[in-house]
């Protein structure tokens, strides 16, 4: 992105609009889906229009024909023809703004279901490299800053134009040399006010962004709210955030300043334009050029022309957020899924198992290697232990074989074939995993079981329950399986919400299972009873275990041993122990004292 330093005063950066114009053209191709509304609305327009441009001409009238000959009887009867004018023209502006509003509602629906399924589209390596309240702002705040744009300022826009220009041709058709008059301010104006969005866009770029990201550090606050008062970081994170609060104040505030210029300038500009007709109205009138009726119909007229002027003004303060926010939304649309599925990709119908890691290289970045020549065979029905130090690349192999990620070079084989040459939601489907961070959704307990495997019955979640050990405690729970959870289950124990996770992954009853320090958060006596569960789990099934604790995984068929990112061992846990080599010595560490 652009940057560049703004005005003394204003120490922010202001970022450059990429290309408003396009951005303009893809709203637009929003709100056409909503073609009929919208003729509704500009019918609603025209009319409005038209009553609001009767209503000069009429007072012209009625002082030139009624008021000055003295007819009290024509000047009683106009007058309630133009309350009847003026109460139409408030119905007809309330229906095209209720028309616009329904026009507005349904592009911002559509437009924000398809950020949203643009979001299930991308891969964990876009949600790596952002924070989640960003993410969160650009659904949120900029579609909204859009929504009031749309629901205000489009319509206002093209009724402005309109009455501009037919007040132009109402006032050329009374009288040219005022009309010419009053025009000659509009050059002034359409100078000063380029002249104020060119220099106040940037900051509602700036602004945007600076609210996305006082978000996403008000979601990681709030998200790490107990680390913060474990370590008593509070006053550091105040001060962080009085920084980050500062910077949005600051762009804020210049956005505000440089486009609050548009209302005051036009406004002096339009009595200037306002003076300049009375005075020369005056003049014409004193000379017989022109009569007192015409002269107050264009004085209506001249405040009928420039209010909409003046509007346009204030609303380009809103359309330029709208701009901003709309250009961050697309952002996010245009990026490119690094993971997609081949035109001809296999739909997975089920996998005897038979998984292949063949010589695999990945790194999540450029020439930060992860995993180097990774290379073993499993067969179908085998339980496949990974073990290491933290951060040796067990739990990237299970991304890999989720097709979280792309492998950098070699293959993963399922059945024999390539797994980007499965369709991806079909592979991961018949994949269970259970992770080492459970995330639980907020609805009951059932709900969130019932995730593994959508079409399960009560009777289906309740076994798979009590197979993960998890009946026991949920059966004590105040409303039993009905029981409510919070988003993230952090009203449960950590071990409660792995037992839910192993349950959902009981039930999903996929092919191949993966369990990452799935009974990392239980006690022994409830991981006894787990094993159980697992190992009827995993009967027959192709299995990958990953594990700290040794002793869970004594029965593996296989255990593989990682260390920074390569295969160091393979064996059984008996023929490891007899290597006396690494997985020796850890076993060691952990059991012999």
């Amino acid at each position: 992105m652009n940057r560049a330093r703004g005005p003394r005063g204003f120490s922010g950066p202001v970022v450059k609009a990429k290309d408003r114009k396009g951005t303009v053209k893809r709203i637009w191709l929003y709100m056409e889906k909503q073609k009929a509304a919208l003729i509704a609305s500009i019918i609603f327009v025209i009319m409005s229009t038209l009553l609001g441009l009767l209503g000069p001409y009429m007072i012209g009238i009625i002082i030139d024909e009624y008021i000055i000959p003295k007819d009290i009887g024509g000047t009683l009867r106009l007058l309630i023809f133009l309350m009847l004018v003026y109460i139409a023209t408030a119905v007809f502006t309330w229906l095209q703004t209720f028309m616009m509003v329904r026009v507005s509602l349904q592009t911002i629906r559509n437009l924000r279901q398809d950020l949203f399924d643009k979001f299930q589209t991308l891969s964990l390596r876009f949600f790596d490299n952002r924070t989640h309240g960003d993410l969160m702002s650009r659904v949120t705040n900029d579609i909204e800053s859009l929504n009031s744009a749309l629901s205000q300022s489009v319509i206002q826009i093209f009724s402005s134009i309109l009455m501009v220009s037919g007040v132009a041709i109402a006032m050329f058709s009374l009288n040219w040399i005022l009309a010419i008059v009053t025009l000659l301010v509009i050059p002034l104006m359409i100078f000063t006010t380029k002249k104020i969005i060119t220099y106040s866009s940037g900051y509602f770029i700036t602004r945007q962004q600076d609210l996305g990201e006082l978000n996403g550090f008000i979601e990681e606050s709030i998200s790490g709210n107990e680390v913060i008062t474990l370590f008593g970081k509070q006053q550091k994170i105040d001060r962080q955030f009085s920084e980050v609060n500062e910077r949005l104040r600051q762009s804020a505030m210049a956005a505000d300043t440089f486009s609050g210029f548009h209302g005051p300038v036009n406004n002096f500009i339009n009595n200037i334009g306002l003076g300049f007709v009375i005075a020369i109205g005056a003049v014409m009138t004193v000379e017989g050029m022109a009569s007192v009726g015409i002269i107050a119909a264009f004085v209506t007229y001249s405040r009928q022309f420039f209010r909409p002027i003046n509007q346009l003004s204030n609303l380009l303060n809103m359309f330029q957020s709208a701009i901003a926010g709309a250009e961050r939304v697309f952002e996010i649309m245009d990026e490119t899924p690094d993971l997609v599925d081949k035109k001809d990709a296999i739909v997975v119908e089920s996998f005897k198992g038979d998984v292949e890691f063949s010589y695999v290289h990945f790194g999540y970045e450029s020439g930060k290697p992860i995993l180097k020549n990774i290379h073993f065979q499993v067969k179908p029905g085998e339980k496949i232990a990974l073990v290491g130090p933290t951060g040796s690349g067990k739990t990237t192999i299970i991304n890999l074989l989720m097709r979280f990620y792309d492998v950098t070079a070699g293959q993963i084989k399922v059945d024999g074939r390539d797994i980007r040459d499965y369709e991806i939601s079909g592979l991961r489907k018949k994949i269970g995993v259970v992770l080492q961070d459970t995330f639980l959704f907020s609805g009951t307990i059932m709900e969130n079981i019932r995730y593994g495997r959508l079409e399960a019955t009560d009777e289906d979640i309740v076994a798979a329950a009590k197979m993960a050990s998890a009946h026991h405690y949920i059966k004590h729970l105040p409303e039993g399986y009905h029981t409510r959870i919070t988003s993230g289950g952090s009203n449960l124990s950590q071990g409660q919400r792995q037992l839910l996770a192993i349950a959902r992954a009981i039930l999903a009853n996929s092919d191949i299972l993966i369990l990452d320090e799935a009974t990392s958060s239980i006690d022994t006596n409830t991981e006894i009873e787990i094993q159980k569960g697992i190992n009827r789990l995993t009967e027959g099934r192709t299995s990958f275990v990953i594990a700290h604790r040794l002793k869970t995984i004594e029965n593996a068929d296989r255990i593989l041993v990682i260390n920074q990112g390569e295969i160091i061992e393979s064996g059984t846990h008996q023929e490891l122990l007899q290597r006396k080599g690494f997985y020796f010595n850890m076993y060691e560490s952990q059991f012999i004292n």
